[in-house]
């Protein structure tokens, strides 16, 4: 479990952040200063997906939307996580929060077929977004989130027991699948007064042949290394890489870590996420892929670069390898 003092939850080390005068006066300064480079020249291409009734019943199939949301197909299950699909991942977009570099996304909410169950990793604006939980909340009869995001769901309108929430090290059971609701180093809070009040984690998922791991938010910390004792090896890893900043980089991992947190877990194909969709930070838009890609390459490790709606199978040989965010670029 996690600790937790009073109401707030807490990470396992200490985790602070430079947030003095100075600093959020040089942010607010960065926020409305006009930097071509922090978005895309151009909307970003997206791939059209369609998707049959039912899903794979063998091996791993991943579909990436941008940001953090992404379709897992695992052993016949269908597990979607993070669905923010609207426009922007700010509650007040004309000042913080860009609009969605894609303009259009693979497959509507609408759209969708049956999901085994929809998982959050944390409260935040960019991974939980009301208006997409009230478009998916009839194609599933299962939420899976952190601790203290519940009453939130059931106050957008999902059923009580629909939902189910759980502490790190938590193990559940789910459509055949093992999950794992694991640590992670970040924080919480939709608001000025809920800091910290709910949990933020990163989630194990378990078949017969085959783990995943996904990080959610994280800074860099020793708890990759106890997943990857306890769990791994994995698979597949979809790891944060993306709306990093020194002044935050305790709960946002550098690229360079990103790619060490997917050796702690013992990772076998990379998919970076958390970039592509929106812009959170104050580095170039496809600055995390960049570095990602180097830091993979130097330390031998496969990833992965698929467009927002390819389909990747994680288990083949051949899998998306190719840079095509540079055709957005200014």
């Amino acid at each position: 479990m996690s600790a937790r003092a009073g109401k707030k939850f807490e990470n396992l080390v200490p985790t602070p952040m430079d947030m003095s005068l100075g600093t959020i006066v040089g942010m607010l300064r960065e926020q409305f200063k006009r930097d071509p480079h922090r978005q895309p020249a151009k909307p970003i291409q997206v791939v059209p997906l369609t998707l049959s009734e039912t899903p794979a019943p063998h091996g791993i199939q991943v579909t990436w939307f941008g940001h953090s949301a992404f379709l897992l197909e695992l052993e016949g299950r269908r597990l979607l996580f993070d669905p923010m699909f609207s426009d922007s991942p700010s509650p007040v977009p004309s000042l913080f929060g860009s609009k969605r570099y894609s303009g259009i996304l693979p497959l509507a909410p609408e759209a969708f077929p049956r999901l085994d169950a929809i998982i959050l990793s944390h409260d935040h604006f960019d991974h939980l977004d009301k208006a997409s939980i009230r478009k998916l909340m009839g194609k599933t009869e299962r939420f899976v989130v952190p601790l203290g995001v519940r009453d939130r769901l059931i106050r957008w309108g999902v059923e009580p027991g629909r939902v189910t929430e759980h502490g790190w090290w938590d193990e559940l059971e789910l459509a055949g699948l093992r999950l794992a609701c694991a640590p992670a180093r970040h924080f919480s809070g939709r608001g000025l007064f809920d800091r910290n009040g709910s949990l933020w984690c990163s989630w194990i998922l378990i078949g017969a042949e085959n783990r995943v791991f996904f990080s959610g938010d994280s800074g860099y910390a020793p708890h990759f290394k106890e997943i990857g004792e306890r769990f791994g090896p994995f698979d597949l890893t979809m790891m944060e890489c993306g709306q990093y900043d020194a002044r935050w980089a305790n709960i946002h991992m550098m690229p360079e870590e990103t790619v060490q947190a997917h050796l702690d877990v013992r990772g076998g194909l990379l998919i970076p996420v958390h970039w592509a969709a929106f812009t959170l930070g104050y580095h170039a838009w496809d600055d995390p892929v960049e570095r990602a890609v180097l830091a993979a390459r130097a330390q031998g490790v496969r990833i992965a670069t698929p467009r927002i709606g390819e389909t990747v199978d994680a288990r083949a040989d051949d899998y998306p390898q190719s840079a095509w965010w540079r055709e957005a670029r200014n």
